[in-house]
């Protein structure tokens, strides 16, 4: 398969990335890793006229820590922030998510930034940055810089809050209470596939009781989906199964998952909240 024709541009700068964004607008599509948008432009899924390769900018592959959160450019590796040690030690929702992603191929050439704009609903990293209530910094050349909240980023299938002239700059995740538990359950057919379904957990207990809790599920609607009501309903619990089985039923008790070769409603649905029920007992564990 070879993609449709397309103009292309390696731009060395930001600044010069965003000007040919402003010029060309919904015509033109960044190229971060490629690890998603090379099938499609190879498939015709994608067929941009002009294709603009971020690979040659510095500065976006900085992993920077200030003020009590973790900063990752838009162009951080997958496998680079795996191997971090700023990654294991501060950033631990990221950490559980990483391993998951494709195979070590994927990752050595994936992005941080690339898979959060890509918004694929089986991908681990948007539930991290929902989980992780992360900030993304956005930047055109015609408004500047604005923060988007991860909640209000993702707007349904492959569908984010990007607009045309604007590129991912910069993924800030804060970090989370100190000793807080962290686990990442998924099912899939062979390691490495895309998740059917997916949950990250987190949990931080003081003296026995939950007064953190974190819930984030993917391929379960058009989009990740963090389980709010089902955090709450863990706050001030014990950990035990009573509490995880009444979060679970509450994590998927609105859900209305799509059915496909992999599975049906139904059977996604119930996977959703059995895996809920794992990642809350092995993060307490």
């Amino acid at each position: 398969m070879k993609p449709a024709p397309f103009d292309y541009f390696a731009p060395q700068s930001v600044e010069h990335a965003l000007e040919l964004l402003h010029e060309y607008g919904d015509e033109a599509r960044p190229l971060a890793g490629g690890q998603s948008l090379v099938p499609m432009l190879n498939f015709r899924l994608a067929r941009p006229a002009v294709l603009i390769d971020l690979n040659r900018v510095p500065d976006l592959s900085d992993v920077t820590t200030a003020d009590g959160s973790v900063s990752f450019g838009a162009m951080v590796r997958e496998r680079a922030a795996e191997r971090s040690p700023v990654v294991q030690e501060r950033a631990p929702l990221l950490a559980a998510a990483l391993p998951l992603i494709g195979h070590e191929a994927i990752r050595t050439r994936g992005t941080l930034g690339g898979s959060l704009a890509h918004a694929d609903p089986a991908a681990e990293l948007p539930a991290v940055a929902l989980a992780g209530r992360a900030e993304l910094l956005l930047r055109s050349a015609e408004r500047g810089e604005r923060i988007v909240e991860a909640e209000d980023f993702f707007r349904g299938f492959f569908s984010t809050a990007i607009e045309p002239d604007e590129l991912l700059i910069e993924v800030r995740l804060p970090e989370l209470p100190p000793g807080s538990r962290v686990r990442f359950e998924e099912a899939a057919r062979r390691h490495g596939d895309f998740a059917i379904v997916g949950v990250l957990a987190a949990l931080h207990l003081t003296d026995g009781v939950v007064d953190d809790a974190r819930l984030a599920l993917i391929g379960v609607a058009d989009r990740a989906v963090r389980a709010r009501d089902a955090e709450a309903a863990l706050l001030g619990a014990k950990p035990g199964p009573g509490p995880f089985a009444e979060a679970a039923a509450t994590a998927v008790r609105d859900l209305e998952p799509m059915s496909d070769l992999h599975g049906s409603s139904a059977y996604r649905k119930h996977v959703a909240e059995r895996l809920v029920c794992r990642a809350l007992d092995r993060a307490a564990s």
